[in-house]
């Protein structure tokens, strides 16, 4: 029986906020579904020219006070990218914490607004260890 791939979903307290987050990764939102009955908005959201694989934000009108004050049972989100020492100095400036930093040049975790784990992972081979990101102890959870 095939099976294809279709998304990942995860729950959102704040939608404008966790698409902001999503957005300084370079996720896009491709499209979009509000249900007045269901009371929910779905966003989904993916790198340009990656549209078959999004991550859906789904964000619940009337709250979700339910989502886990750590969502490490989830396990994490993973994306590749040019370079993660550039990468990674872009979410620091924009207030993101880098909680396990790129010290090997190939591998660093980040926290979504709604505490989902991002994995950022090097192309290719690692970079040469560089600072401040060699030093750098690792922050909170990852």
């Amino acid at each position: 029986m095939p099976l294809r791939y279709l998304h990942t979903m995860v729950r959102v307290k704040d939608l404008e906020t966790s698409i902001a987050f999503y957005e300084l990764l370079g996720l896009k939102e491709t499209h979009r579904h509000d249900s007045e009955g269901g009371r929910f908005t779905n966003v989904f959201m993916a790198p340009p020219g990656q549209d078959e694989t999004p991550l859906e934000l789904t964000y619940n009108w009337d709250g979700d006070e339910s989502l886990p004050s750590d969502s490490r049972h989830f396990g994490h989100l993973a994306y590749r990218v040019d370079d993660i020492y550039e990468m990674c100095a872009h979410l620091q400036a924009n207030g993101v914490t880098i909680n396990r930093p790129p010290r090997d040049g190939h591998m660093a975790f980040v926290r979504s607004p709604d505490n989902v784990s991002v994995e950022l992972l090097q192309a290719g081979d690692s970079l040469p260890s560089a600072e401040p990101w060699a030093s750098m102890e690792n922050t909170g959870h990852w």
